[in-house]
């Protein structure tokens, strides 16, 4: 595809088969050293280089080369001096070809410091300490309470290991386990933060590969305790029990991931007695992703300040439908496509941009094959030909008859998930199905919704919808506007 940014021709891949990615794997706590003591950030915030982009560039004299395996480093020499008194920081990756050619600055997501594991009971005043459901994990298991004996919960081809050097994000669900139904294997999944006792899944980020519903436990001094219910909090210690066996338990050994049979204490029947491999730490993990494309132009200058998209706004309706889109990063010299198109686009702040919605018969032939909805994934173009790939995507919606809402949805892309509409009161209905054409006569009515009242002092408002309604005239019958 061919496109032309600011006077210059480029050429914008339609396949993401040349895209370069930067994931960046951190905790979202660390504790602080004290004194000589120097407590490394566990797990090591780890960078993983994927794509095929990455692989020798013709425009490049000195350009890096990768395998079709993806390149990994991390850092296990990180820390926090008592000396630091920030309570949040973040990290910040400088990354830089063989030539010393500096590719970019890409930064993680903001970390708590704390002094050590809280042992209270959690409540809504520390729900940042909390470990929700549906959100990312990472588990490890120190022998004996060695450093050098550190051991991480991983997955390497589909098969459940313990890693001395890499681990895996898991997503940690809360469910409940129902024979009757039969989706995800009975497991019905439920939200809120994970409470000891419950039955929760790890299901590994990148692979799927997942293990059986498992019972949460609390660990004290090598016992799992049965009869607590508390919310689980960072850096606890905990076990998980195998819901099929009651007297089975997680566990690694050397580098195996194991089913160890626990026996029930003899002084109390509500402890169990694990060994140091049934003991996992828990903690909270954050994964960013950047992704970008060069295409064919030869980019010498660095692709940061990365531009990060948070959210899309829907204003306005029919032919002059306005999006705004918030994020981080935004410049000046950014334009929005939709799809292979690019969308007329104005530069508000650092934090938003605003651009005209193409009209949807840019994306199929003909208004009458559109009722159907169609999504085009959204990116952001500098003006040199980088193209940055977001995680969002635009929907056109039809209607065959017109709602009293808002039919143009802003939509979350494939890691985020869907993004509810959006649209203020003053926005207006837009039909993408009813599009100008040359046998199509274009007419608008304005139609003011029944006032609401929001108080007894105070006013009544309304808003108007700006409904497009479109006929035409076949050969047996005509169309007209119904009355409103």
């Amino acid at each position: 595809q061919i496109i032309v940014v600011n006077g210059k021709t480029w050429w914008l891949p339609q396949e993401t088969a040349a895209d370069q990615s930067v994931t960046i794997l951190h905790a979202k706590v660390a504790q602080k050293s004290y004194g000589n003591e120097k407590r490394f950030f566990c797990p090591p915030p780890c960078v993983y280089i994927t794509g095929h982009g990455w692989k020798c560039n013709k425009s490049h004299t000195h350009a890096v080369c990768v395998s079709r395996q993806q390149m990994f480093a991390c850092a296990k020499s990180l820390f926090i001096s008592d000396q630091d008194k920030r309570k949040h920081f973040c990290l910040l990756l400088r990354l830089f070809l063989n030539n010393r050619q500096e590719v970019g600055s890409f930064q993680s997501r903001m970390i708590k410091v704390i002094s050590k594991p809280s042992q209270k009971r959690q409540s809504m005043k520390n729900a940042d300490l909390c470990i929700s459901s549906c959100s990312r994990v990472a588990l490890f298991n120190r022998l004996r309470s060695q450093t050098v004996s550190t051991r991480y919960l991983s997955v390497d081809r589909g098969a459940f290991i313990a890693s001395a050097r890499h681990w895996t994000a898991f997503t940690i669900t809360m469910g409940k386990l129902d024979d009757q139904c039969a989706e995800q294997g009975g497991f019905v999944l439920s939200e809120g933060f994970i409470c000891y006792g419950c039955v929760v899944q790890l299901v590994c980020t990148e692979s799927g590969a997942a293990l059986p519903p498992m019972v949460i436990r609390k660990v004290n001094k090598q016992h799992a305790i049965l009869d607590v219910d508390e919310p689980v909090s960072q850096l606890h210690k905990c076990a998980f029990q195998f819901r099929d066996n009651p007297h089975a338990y997680l566990c690694l050994t050397n580098d195996a991931i194991i089913e160890y049979q626990a026996p029930f204490s003899v002084r109390d029947p509500s402890k169990v007695v694990l060994n140091d491999g049934s003991c996992w730490t828990i903690i909270g993990v954050e994964v960013v992703e950047f992704t970008f494309n060069q295409g064919l132009a030869c980019i010498t200058t660095p692709v940061s300040p990365f531009p990060v998209v948070t959210g899309l706004e829907v204003n306005g309706g029919g032919h002059v439908a306005m999006l705004e889109i918030h994020g981080e990063n935004f410049t000046p010299h950014l334009k929005v496509w939709f799809g292979n198109g690019e969308a007329e686009t104005m530069y508000k702040s650092p934090k938003s941009l605003l651009c005209v919605v193409p009209d949807v018969s840019v994306f199929s032939d003909g208004w009458r094959c559109l009722r159907r909805v169609i999504t085009v994934p959204l990116s952001l173009v500098r003006l040199d030909g980088l193209i940055y790939r977001t995680s969002y995507s635009f929907t056109y919606t039809p209607e065959l008859q017109p709602p009293p809402s808002a039919r143009m949805t802003a939509g979350g892309g494939k890691r985020e998930g869907g993004m509810g509409n959006r649209t203020s009161l003053s926005s207006c209905t837009l039909f993408p199905f009813l599009s100008s054409s040359s046998s199509a006569l274009t007419t608008q009515i304005c139609v003011r919704e029944r006032r609401k009242e929001t108080g007894r002092n105070t006013r009544p408002y309304g808003h108007w919808l700006l409904i497009s309604v479109m006929w035409e005239k076949l050969q047996t019958e005509r169309f007209s506007c119904p009355k409103q």
